[in-house]
C-alpha cells in the first residue's frame, strides 16, 4: 500500500453516503452523518481550526477521498498546517455519464447536495458546541457549492449562528452568479464570519456547457457573481486545465 492509498484509507471525513437515492434524490436515512475514524474527530476537539472540503457531482466514495487528498497535500504545500477534512455524500448519481440522462443527474445532484446542507450544518453546530474555540473554513468544489450554501441557510435558521463558519471558498462553483448578490446574499453575510471567496474560470469547460445549455442559471464558477454583492464577498479569475478539482487545486496561491 503506497502512501497516498494509506492516506485514502484514514482520511478523517463526515460521510452521508447511502442517506439519499441515487436515482430521485429521496431522502433514504434520516441520520445527521456518520464519521470515520470517530477517534480522529475527537482529536480535532480544541484545534485552532479545520477546514471541511465538499466534493463535486460524480464521485463515488473512493473518488471523493481522492479529492480530499488532493486538498490536503495542496493546502500543506501552500503552508497551510490544521486539519483537513473530507465531507462525502451521495453525488454518484445514477447514469450521470449519459448524455440524454445527464440534465436529471444534475438535477437530482443538486436536490441531494441542497438536503446534505442539513446534515452539514448540524455537524458545524455539534462540533463548535464541542469546541467552541474552533475556526471551521468550507472548501467547495462544483456541486459541493450547493452543500455549502445550503449549509449556510440552514445555519442561518438560528440567530446563535451568526459567524459560527469562519470562511467559504469555492472552485468551480454551479451555484447561480446571483447567490451572493445583496439581495439573496444576508444569511452568508450573517454566517460566515470573515470572507466567502470564489475561484472562477471562464475557461471551464463543464461550466460553459452547463451554461450554454441553460442546464443551470449562470454558475457563479464561470462568469463570476452578477451584481452588487455582499461585503465579505471576493472573487479571483483563475485558468485551470480544466473543470476537475485538481486543476482548480493547482492554480490556488495562498490559503486561507
Amino acid at each position: 500500500m503506497g502512501p497516498a492509498a494509506k492516506l485514502k484509507k484514514i482520511f478523517p471525513r463526515i460521510s452521508t453516503r447511502g442517506f439519499y437515492d441515487l436515482y430521485s434524490g429521496r431522502t433514504i436515512k434520516n441520520e445527521p452523518y456518520r464519521l470515520y475514524p470517530k477517534r480522529d474527530f475527537e482529536a480535532l476537539i480544541g484545534s485552532k481550526e479545520i477546514t471541511i472540503m465538499i466534493h463535486g457531482l460524480r464521485n463515488n466514495a473512493s473518488a471523493a477521498l481522492t479529492k480530499f487528498v488532493i486538498a490536503k497535500r495542496r493546502l500543506a504545500q501552500l503552508g497551510y498546517k490544521n486539519p483537513v477534512i473530507g465531507y462525502s455524500y451521495d453525488s454518484n448519481i445514477a447514469h450521470a455519464q449519459y448524455i440524454m440522462y445527464a440534465l436529471h443527474a444534475l438535477n437530482t445532484g443538486i436536490i441531494i447536495a441542497n438536503k446534505n446542507g442539513r446534515n452539514l450544518a448540524r455537524f458545524v453546530t455539534d462540533f463548535k458546541r464541542k469546541s467552541p474555540g474552533t475556526k471551521i473554513r468550507l472548501m467547495g468544489h462544483s456541486l459541493g457549492a450547493h452543500v455549502i450554501l445550503s449549509t449556510i441557510k440552514n445555519l442561518a435558521k438560528n440567530a446563535k449562528n451568526v459567524g459560527i463558519l469562519e470562511a467559504v471558498y469555492f472552485f468551480g462553483a454551479s451555484i447561480p452568479s446571483d447567490a451572493l448578490s445583496t439581495r439573496n446574499g444576508s444569511a452568508a453575510q450573517k454566517i460566515v464570519a470573515t470572507k466567502i471567496r470564489n475561484y472562477y474560470s471562464q475557461y471551464d469547460d463543464v461550466l460553459r456547457v452547463a451554461d450554454d445549455w441553460n442546464w443551470l442559471v449562470t454558475p457563479i464558477g464561470y462568469s463570476g457573481a452578477y451584481g452588487k454583492t455582499i461585503s465579505k464577498y471576493s472573487q479571483t479569475m483563475v485558468k485551470p486545465k480544466n473543470h476537475r478539482f485538481a486543476s482548480y487545486a493547482a492554480v490556488l496561491r495562498s490559503f486561507p
